[in-house]
């Protein structure tokens, strides 16, 4: 192949499309997560499962005294008339004081009572693997707690389904509801992701994949064969 041609295949290949399902575009999908600082984008007229940030939970400052103590985030109450609401909080602790539930609870009935379709809490906690053990702990205490009315959803790593034991992982089943498994830091797909996909298709609790909006994905057919699948939730962007 002569240097002309060459470059005139180089120039096709960079101009080519990407291969289908190689970016997330948020409106081929229909559950969101909405963070803080993020303006309720057009696409939300199609979601039927938002997981919107209420809060986060802090440890006191280092060395300093004090419980940990919770920071309101995120949109104020709206009302929103379709599908489901999960109010999230992102956690840096489990040592809550007595106060962080019933804060929580009063923030959901706020929404339900301005109309809205809550079913259940999502907390967002980075859990080590080999800390697993004592986050199951929390979490069965944490549902003890909750109304029976609400469902409880946890993020998950993606290392869970590889460096786990399979057992720390199973303890969760009939605590939580679903696990949503992020594939992102930041604003990217984590690189390595597909090499944990086959592992984590084999998780035997129910399961969502989270996206981040703009990222890479290519859905390997392990997932969509997993009886415990159930779609996937797209973390929104600043634009």
């Amino acid at each position: 192949m002569g240097r002309l041609a060459r470059w005139a295949l180089a120039a096709a290949l960079l101009l080519a499309p990407l291969p289908a399902g190689a970016t997330v575009d948020a409106a081929e999908h229909d559950a969101f997560w909405l963070w803080a600082g993020v303006a309720p984008p057009p696409v939300l007229a199609q979601a039927r499962t938002l997981y919107i940030l209420q809060g986060q939970i802090d440890p006191p400052p280092r060395g300093g005294p004090g419980p940990a103590r919770m920071i309101a985030q995120g949109i104020a109450v709206p009302r929103l008339r379709q599908g489901e609401v999960w109010l999230a909080y992102r956690a840096h602790t489990l040592r809550w004081p007595p106060q962080i539930l019933p804060t929580i609870l009063a923030q959901a009935r706020r929404w339900k009572q301005a109309g809205n379709p809550v079913v259940g809490i999502q907390i967002d906690f980075d859990a080590r693997t080999r800390h697993l053990q004592d986050y199951a702990t929390f979490l069965r205490d944490l549902r003890t707690q909750l109304p029976a009315e609400y469902r409880l959803s946890i993020t998950g790593l993606m290392d869970w389904g590889s460096n786990a034991d399979p057992e720390a992982i199973n303890q969760l089943q009939g605590v939580v509801d679903e696990v949503v498994v992020q594939t992102y830091q930041g604003r990217r797909t984590i690189p390595s992701y597909r090499s944990y996909l086959p592992r984590i298709a084999r998780l035997t609790l129910p399961f969502k994949i989270g996206l981040v909006q703009d990222g890479e994905w290519e859905a390997p057919d392990s997932l969509t064969a997993s009886p415990w699948f159930r779609g996937y939730v797209v973390f929104l962007l600043k634009p």
